[in-house]
Order: C-alpha cells, then sequence, then structure tokens
C-alpha cells in the first residue's frame, strides 16, 4: 500500500503539473478530470487506488486558494510566481495532506514531498520543501518537535 500510495503521489503531482502547465499557456481546451483519468490510466498495472489519486488531486485543486495563502507567509522570500511550479506544487500537495489526511504521519508525508522533489525538482528543492513543511508542522503541532528532540 504504501509504494502504492507513493506511485500515486507522484500521479497526482504529474496530474497538477499538466494542468497548470495548460492553464498558463490559456488552453481552453482544458479538462481537469480527463488529466487525472488519463494519467490514473496509464499506470493502471501499477496503481491500484485510483480514488486516492482523483481525490487528493481533486481535493488540491479545490482548496488552491487555502494552500497557497498558507504557503506564501512561510516562504516570504519567494512569491509564488516565483517558485519553481514542481516545487508549489510539492508544497500544496504537502499542506493539503497535513491538514487534510490526518491518518498519514506528518513525517510521512514531509519524506514523500522530500523524495518527490530530490526526483522531480531542482538542486536545491527538496531542502525547501523540507523547511517549508518542517515550518508548516511545527504551527500546526506546536512544541510537538521539542518533545521528539528532548526524548
Amino acid at each position: 500500500m504504501a509504494s502504492n500510495r507513493h506511485l500515486g503521489r507522484i500521479i497526482v503531482l504529474q496530474s497538477l503539473y499538466e494542468v497548470a502547465f495548460r492553464r498558463s499557456c490559456g488552453d481552453v481546451t482544458l479538462d481537469e478530470k480527463a488529466v487525472i483519468e488519463r494519467n490514473i490510466v496509464r499506470y493502471s498495472d501499477a496503481a491500484k487506488d485510483a480514488n486516492f489519486v482523483t481525490n487528493f488531486a481533486l481535493g488540491i485543486m479545490d482548496k488552491t486558494d487555502e494552500l497557497d495563502g498558507k504557503i506564501q507567509p512561510l516562504a516570504p522570500d519567494w512569491p509564488l510566481d516565483q517558485i519553481a511550479k514542481i516545487d508549489h506544487i510539492l508544497l500544496q500537495m504537502g499542506f493539503y495532506e497535513l491538514l487534510y489526511h490526518a491518518e498519514v504521519p506528518p513525517k510521512v508525508v514531509i519524506n514523500e514531498a522530500v523524495e518527490l522533489a530530490k526526483a522531480f525538482g531542482g538542486e536545491n528543492s527538496s531542502k525547501f520543501i523540507n523547511g517549508v513543511l518542517g515550518s508548516f508542522l511545527k504551527i500546526l503541532q506546536p512544541g510537538e518537535s521539542d518533545k521528539e528532540s528532548s526524548a
């Protein structure tokens, strides 16, 4: 299941990236759900949890403004339009999962985002993603990191 979720996150990343690119090009034929469905079908032999992918991707698209409103204060030196698109999407994915998927341990969310940043982002993407998500986690769970470091 864990590796299936990892592949699912890759499909979400790929789908959201395509949607963002096509929007930025003014593609009037864009159908977000069709993009997600096509990418699920492409990996159907290995990705078995289509509902996870669909709900995750559509959830992020539905909450984009809210997520960006939480991301921007934690990356004040980087206006959202100047953050690499892959990094921006990875942050949206991480924030969404931390906020709306409490069943996934926060360390798993951050580790997955960092691993995806290493695989698909730039040279410093993983450090940037780790720092911003770590800062957000401290806001969501104040004192938790202090407990872990004193243990």
